[in-house]
């Protein structure tokens, strides 16, 4: 493919740049794909946006250099917070008070996942603070992915909300740990203080973006209907520039946008219409970020040893979130079988743990390599095998307004077709 650009650039000069070409056309073979292949077989849109990434990277690609720096960096913090921000206006806190079992659902499918993927990948072989780090990385669920799917299955009902909240909340803890462990990462001998220094600024900072977004946002919606086209962009813009000040004084991005919504959400309790509110745009930002994802992520080698230690850390992750689902499940308001399929709702994985490996790979020139060697593909994997995963658990939960496309097909006979 490099050597094709090569050809075209010598006479081709757009305005924009070449890579705002090849973008251009990308995004728009991902769309086609992603509609086609829900029409086809009832499998959401993001499946298809991912594996048009996924052969493009595959393909050699030059358009997303790992690791992502610029432009291309600041696009995915975007996504990420948008839909965090959405993900974060859902959770109603006085929700925990009422039902504390939902909460210790999180804290422990989250605490099991992180565990499971640090002693399974330990006991292969795994340097422990490799497999610390990715047991960290993979502790997240992808509330991005989750909502797509929700969106394109029509799904509403229990198991869906909770697995939205769980999903939400994993990358919350996520976020924050992560942040937490790449501030000490060089110093081996930290004491406690200097362990916990670290967190406090990150949440610290990213709470104060994230209050100052709410509020702005609160502000605004006293004169403003949360359903005009107006209050939709500016929403995004109030988004963009808080993801850049949170990066630039030392916050998350993510971590500020879902702070923000959550904050949001107790000061504007009323119900709102996010889809709509958000509008095309959001949409377009959302599948941008699933087609760089894959793109990246389909960068990494491949080989049997990375096969191996991937099919592991996917077997013991999974695992971890059903039996951490399942084991505060008693009290919490849903069925057995609920908690089942909410467990396997939460398998995707896509831009939150992307942005996770970079920042191992910002923080460290010799351990951020070795751990996108194994989180990168299984980022990959996760994001189009959870996707195809939460769909059959949200129509086995029977949540799911949309028909497959098999049952759409009425079941005549031949003599019925007559006339």
């Amino acid at each position: 493919m490099n050597e094709v650009m090569a050809i075209w650039a010598e006479w081709l000069k757009p305005s924009a740049g070449l890579p705002t070409v090849q973008w251009s056309i990308l995004l728009a073979v991902a769309a086609a794909a992603g509609h086609l292949l829900q029409r086809h077989t009832g499998l959401p849109k993001v499946v298809g946006y991912s594996m048009t990434g996924a052969l493009a990277g595959l393909a050699g690609f030059s358009g997303a250099a790992w690791p992502m720096q610029g432009i291309s960096l600041f696009l995915l913090e975007l996504g990420v917070s948008v839909v965090l921000f959405e993900a974060g206006g859902r959770i109603a806190l006085r929700w925990f008070r009422h039902n504390p079992m939902v909460l210790l659902q999180s804290v422990l499918e989250s605490f099991l996942t992180a565990v499971g993927v640090y002693y399974t990948l330990h006991w292969m072989g795994v340097q422990s603070t490799v497999a610390e780090a990715v047991g960290l990385i993979a502790m997240v669920a992808s509330p991005a992915v989750l909502s797509r799917v929700m969106m394109d299955t029509r799904a509403s009902g229990p198991v869906t909300e909770r697995a939205m909240v769980l999903s939400t909340l994993s990358a919350l803890y996520a976020l924050t740990l992560v942040s937490a462990r790449t501030g000490v990462m060089h110093r081996p001998q930290a004491s406690l203080g200097e362990t916990l220094f670290p967190v406090a600024v990150t949440l610290g900072v990213s709470f104060i973006v994230g209050a100052v977004l709410a509020l702005a946002l609160r502000m605004a919606l006293r004169v403003m209907s949360p359903t005009s086209e107006n209050t939709s962009m500016m929403l995004i813009s109030l988004i963009a520039a808080a993801t850049a000040l949170a990066a630039h004084f030392g916050g998350s991005a993510p971590l500020a946008a879902l702070l923000g919504g959550m904050l949001l959400k107790q000061l504007n309790p009323r119900p709102w219409a996010w889809p709509r509110q958000l509008g095309t745009a959001a949409s377009m930002l959302t599948m941008l970020t699933f087609v760089l994802v894959s793109v990246v992520a389909a960068q990494a080698e491949w080989n049997p040893a990375v096969a191996s230690l991937v099919a592991a850390l996917v077997l013991a992750r999974g695992v971890a979130k059903v039996v951490g689902v399942g084991a505060a499940n008693w009290g919490s308001g849903t069925s057995w079988s609920q908690a089942l399929w909410t467990g396997c709702a939460m398998s995707p994985m896509s831009s939150v743990a992307l942005l996770l490996v970079q920042q191992f790979m910002s923080s460290s020139l010799t351990l951020g390599p070795r751990v996108a060697a194994i989180a990168l593909p299984a980022i990959l994997l996760m994001e189009v095998l959870g996707a195809i995963i939460a769909t059959f658990a949200i129509y086995r939960a029977g949540e799911s307004s949309t028909p497959l496309p098999s049952e759409t097909i009425p079941n005549t006979q031949p003599g019925e077709l007559r006339g």
